[in-house]
């Protein structure tokens, strides 16, 4: 069985609050009508600053949220991003790729006929289509390679002619 205190009003108006309900009676509260003291209780601590509540209470007439804490928040560290976190990082895709290759080879052992240029055999799919992976990356990579080394060599030459004294001579 519940019981409503004296004074209580259920259409939210608390006109005549009485003397029992000090808290309503004194400053704004956090819930307008309601009776709610802002007040911490004595021996307290603030959950931001661990500092006691009574240090950071607000003065009357702002609210709590506008105090300040004493102490700055330290901000957090920013991770720095190394090589060796890098190739770990790449390791660990790796053996997730080489795990799923794994599986893919072993679900596919049906024997398929295979011809390449005049040679005919017999290889289980998964092999041929992984042998087929591996020789379509060596083709990209072989492009790959070509590339970087013709972007180097334009580099040096550029390089080579910036250098004072390696301009036209004239006699």
């Amino acid at each position: 069985m519940t019981q409503t205190p004296r004074g209580f009003d259920p259409n939210g108006s608390n006109d005549a609050v009485p003397a029992q309900y000090p808290a309503a009676a004194d400053g704004p509260s956090g819930y307008a009508g309601e009776g709610y003291s802002t007040e911490a209780p004595a021996g307290s601590t603030d959950l931001v600053s661990g500092a006691p509540a009574s240090a950071t209470a607000a003065p009357a007439g702002e609210s709590p949220r506008a105090a300040e804490p004493e102490t700055p928040v330290p901000a957090p560290e920013t991770r720095q991003v190394t090589r060796a976190g890098m190739v770990w990082a790449a390791v660990a895709c790796a053996l997730v790729v080489l795990i799923l290759l794994i599986a893919f080879i072993l679900q596919n052992q049906e024997y398929v006929q295979v011809k390449f240029f005049g040679l005919e055999g017999s290889v289980p799919l998964g092999i041929a289509l992984f042998i087929a992976a591996v020789g379509g990356g060596v083709l990209v990579a072989i492009a790959g390679a070509a590339r970087i080394i013709q972007l180097r060599l334009a580099a040096h030459r550029q390089r080579i002619s910036r250098q004072p004294g390696n301009g036209t001579r004239t006699r």
